[in-house]
């Protein structure tokens, strides 16, 4: 069985992961052009242009408990022959993005760039860009 985890924005691929999953969306999207536009739109690109700000929030663990302490996110190991050190780094396994981007329709498919800033741990990431090509939104 095959089941499509989601790309939580703000993040990499995988920030965190494991067997169980948990995630959200929040999108508040406006059409700008076709909101003020007082006459019919012909041109696909302006009439599907949105202008788009979302929340995303996330979270991935392996067993019965998020919190259990047996996740791979909560360690780091640093190896150096005949030494392992195991470090408890305390991550907490819930993640969240925020940010804007903006949707149009471009020679019959949906493009749509975000704009996006992730949360973990309490602390704002660097701003990361998205750019996707699609059939739907």
């Amino acid at each position: 069985m095959y089941i499509k985890q989601t790309n939580l924005r703000g993040f990499s691929q995988n920030i965190r992961n494991g067997t169980n999953f948990a995630v959200t969306n929040f999108e508040l999207r406006f059409p700008v052009i076709s909101y003020f536009s007082r006459k019919p739109i012909n041109n696909e690109f302006l009439k599907n242009f949105q202008v788009v700000g979302f929340f995303d929030a996330g979270m991935a663990w392996s067993g019965l408990n998020p919190y259990g302490g047996n996740n791979a996110y909560e360690n780091d190991y640093h190896e150096q022959y005949p030494v392992t050190v195991i470090l408890n780094n305390r991550n907490n396994p819930l993640v969240a993005g925020y940010g804007v981007g903006v949707r149009s329709k471009l020679f019959g498919y949906f493009i749509r760039a975000d704009w996006a800033w992730g949360i973990s741990n309490g602390e704002i990431q660097k701003m990361m860009f998205y750019l996707s090509l699609s059939l739907d939104f």
